[in-house]
């Protein structure tokens, strides 16, 4: 008994590319976070006013890089269980147009 695909062939083959992509990405993103790169130093969660007044020491802000790493890795995960179910829709499609024909 074929399970019935959720997804056409055409938007799983679209949907594991765009994993694929989203999980080299977040991953690269991640390892710079993670190796506090400082050209990513904008995009760390900092609060304007706390960082005008002068407050954050060093160790905080590699919390913070930690953090934004973590969270990147965390979405390729994610993009990780995207592209297996992607994979799984694609074969079920291919499955069930051998049994048509």
């Amino acid at each position: 008994m074929v399970k019935c695909p959720i997804c056409g062939p055409k938007l799983s083959i679209c949907c594991s590319i765009l994993s694929i992509w989203g999980i080299v990405m977040l991953g690269l993103l991640g390892v710079f976070y993670k190796i506090h790169s400082v050209a990513l130093f904008e995009d760390i969660p900092l609060s304007a006013e706390e960082w005008a007044k002068g407050n954050y020491s060093m160790t905080e802000i590699h919390e913070k890089f930690d953090q934004t790493a973590y969270n990147c890795f965390i979405a390729a995960g994610i993009y990780i269980l995207f592209f297996f179910f992607s994979c799984c829709q694609q074969r079920m499609n291919s499955k069930a147009s051998y049994e048509m024909s």
